[in-house]
């Protein structure tokens, strides 16, 4: 093992829990599964191979700011590294495929869309692959907290690269879960051997705190960020309660940083360099804020409405105390939050007569399509409610059976095939929700156990248990 690369490339002086034998087993040749903690270091799991390995290594993620980030810290390390995606123009993507076929580069993310661009395959085609890596590899699974239909297509993707080893690597997977992410791979439980580094952070302390009202929310918040130090992520469910909530704090004189998704690129570039560099920050965030920001001081956690699930709240608390160092991750929730929940599971688990109807409207629009956007299709498809945000789950749905190809974003999205009743099975479509409402349900009890919260989160996680100490409850017993 060539240990001056790990400390001369990456500044690391030693691995940490399962990564050593992680490496070697992918320097073999062989699959791997990897679960490990948000912030002890995944990405070294495929990026040392990549640098010892002859070849390109493509790795798979789900989202472009993740990308860029990963990208951006390689380059700095001298790694010829780069992504493709849908934020490139055209002679950007040129230029990068040019740089792949002529084997440049060491380390390549892509989106998993980017497998339907023919010039893509095209590049690949002649290409040594030494590696492919999947990230936030729940999002393979129909059972994962975080879905996505283009995950579930890694047995194609692995035969167009030639079956090269594979890794694929996440902070959370129940044995059902990973059960179904070998399953999506194509694999055999004896092709693949999983790493679980298990969910042990014992330097995080969790509580819950219920509240009667918003009002008392609001108040209980203020309280703990004033008393507390260090930076501070808040996590929302809603944009709209974000934004009240911002200017409720306005309104007490307390400064503070915004992140979601409606703002524009500039104001969330500039948001996001200010929070690296602080030391007291306190910031505002949709869940979307977090993944592949490596920030080490972060103190707390907060949740203001209570997430969809154990596996999303427990990757989201990861993000505090990298450092090792005591941080509090604290939710408070209203029974209200239950309500926002339950809308979320309808807008992702549209039923058929729902994507029957989104599949006629498009077919009446397909000559419009180029110039429509999911705000303008969901005017179409609701009257009453307006935050109703099933469209982008359907039209990814449709796409998934062939009914559609392309991207609405970027003004390409068409229609392929005629509407078959048989294409969707009402029952999986059922059960999928249920599941939902299952995880809803597990996170209610988290709220409510009178045990160990850090016990409850290992039981849900099949994880092995031994000791906790630092939650609200066990730390009340003493």
């Amino acid at each position: 093992m060539k240990t001056d690369l790990l400390f001369d490339t990456f500044g690391i002086k030693e691995f940490r829990g399962n990564q050593e034998l992680i490496i070697k087993h992918v320097i073999g040749g062989k699959n791997a599964l990897v679960i490990m903690p948000t912030g002890m270091g995944k990405s070294i799991c495929f990026q040392f191979p990549a640098l010892v390995l002859q070849g390109t290594c493509i790795v798979i993620s789900p989202l472009i700011a993740l990308m860029k980030d990963q990208v951006d810290s390689l380059l700095q390390k001298g790694i010829s590294a780069t992504y493709i995606n849908s934020s490139l123009n055209r002679t950007e993507r040129t230029k990068r495929y040019e740089e792949l076929r002529a084997g440049k580069l060491k380390i390549l993310y892509v989106s998993p869309e980017r497998f339907q661009k023919k010039e893509f395959l095209e590049a690949l085609s002649k290409l040594q692959i030494s590696l492919l890596a999947i990230d936030e590899a729940h999002c393979i699974s129909q059972w994962g907290h975080d879905f996505r239909p283009d995950y579930t297509k890694f047995k194609w993707f692995r035969e167009i690269l030639k079956f090269p080893p594979t890794i694929a690597l996440t902070a959370t997977a129940s044995s059902r879960v990973q059960n179904d992410i070998i399953n999506q791979m194509g694999l055999k439980s004896q092709e693949i051997q999983v790493f679980n580094d298990g969910l042990f952070r014992p330097n995080l302390h969790l509580s819950v705190t219920e509240c009667i009202d918003v009002e008392t929310k609001y108040k209980h918040l203020l309280e703990e960020l004033k008393s507390k130090k260090g930076v501070s992520i808040l996590y929302f469910s809603l944009i709209q309660e974000l934004e009240n909530f911002s200017r409720w704090l306005d309104t007490k004189r307390f400064p503070h940083l915004v992140y979601h998704g409606k703002r524009s690129n500039q104001d969330r570039s500039v948001t996001l360099t200010k929070f690296l560099q602080s030391d007291s920050a306190v910031l505002l965030a949709t869940n979307a804020f977090g993944m592949g920001v490596d920030k080490q001081n972060v103190r707390n956690v907060f949740h203001v409405q209570i997430p969809g699930s154990i596996e999303a709240y427990y990757q989201e608390i990861g993000r505090a105390g990298r450092d090792a160092k005591p941080s509090e991750c604290k939710l408070f929730y209203t029974e209200d939050d239950l309500a926002i929940q339950m809308d979320f599971i309808d807008w992702q688990n549209p039923d058929v007569s729902y994507l029957k109807k989104l599949y006629l409207l498009l077919s009446q629009k397909q000559n419009q399509l180029s110039a429509l956007d999911y705000e303008t299709i969901q005017s179409f498809m609701t009257y009453k409610n307006k935050s109703d945000h099933r469209v982008q789950t359907a039209i990814n749905l449709l796409s998934r059976v062939g009914l559609v190809s392309g991207d609405l974003e970027q003004g390409t999205l068409q229609l392929e095939n005629e509407w078959d009743d048989a294409l969707f099975s009402k029952e999986e479509l059922e059960a999928k929700k249920m599941e939902g409402g299952k995880r809803l349900y597990q996170m209610l009890q988290y709220t409510k156990t009178n045990d160990c919260r850090r016990k409850f989160i290992h039981q849900y996680f099949d994880s092995p248990f031994t000791s906790c100490g630092n939650c609200d409850l066990c730390l009340k017993s003493d």
